[in-house]
């Protein structure tokens, strides 16, 4: 959970430092991002986030342009959520791991994402579940809001900069 958000490369590199004591080439990067998807897409499809499509609903209907930034490029991912929430993320309003060179808790995918919708900082918020996305939204200057929806401490999404907290969406 402490990665959760973080690109796959990202992913891949702190583990290969951690355990090889070196930076991932690009073709180590490849193959193990491959084999992590072939085993993600075996597993069964998650039920969908009780009450998530509602407030996506809710809020593209009052008028704002929701934009997805996920550290995932995977494309089943990507997939899923266009068939669980339809009509609410278009492609040239999603940020992901294709899209930037520095992924959460780099603020630049939100960046990023308040440049597709067109807004400053403070016209927009983020709502995030992980800590290295409420880093990323707090440190691009947007209002973050954190759903802690694992198994981590409050204390840990509050430390990360959010801004408002829930215990679900």
């Amino acid at each position: 959970y402490m990665h959760e958000g973080r690109t796959g490369n990202g992913t891949i590199n702190i583990l290969t430092q951690r355990y090889w004591g070196r930076d991932a080439t690009p073709e180590e990067m490849d193959e193990i991002y491959r084999a992590k998807a072939d085993v993600f897409n075996q597993c069964a499809e998650p039920p969908q986030m009780p009450g998530a499509a509602d407030i996506l609903n809710k809020v593209k209907k009052s008028g704002c342009t929701p934009v997805l930034v996920t550290g995932s490029g995977q494309l089943s991912l990507l997939d899923r959520l266009n068939k669980n929430f339809p009509n609410i993320f278009t492609k040239d309003k999603m940020v992901t791991s294709f899209d930037v060179k520095f992924g959460k808790p780099n603020p630049e995918p939100y960046l990023m994402g308040l440049e597709k919708a067109q807004i400053r900082p403070w016209e927009g918020f983020v709502v995030e579940n992980a800590p290295l996305g409420v880093e990323a939204g707090s440190r691009a200057n947007i209002f973050t809001i954190a759903v802690n929806t694992g198994p981590l401490p409050d204390q840990v999404l509050w430390d990360a900069g959010a801004n408002l907290l829930f215990p679900s969406v």
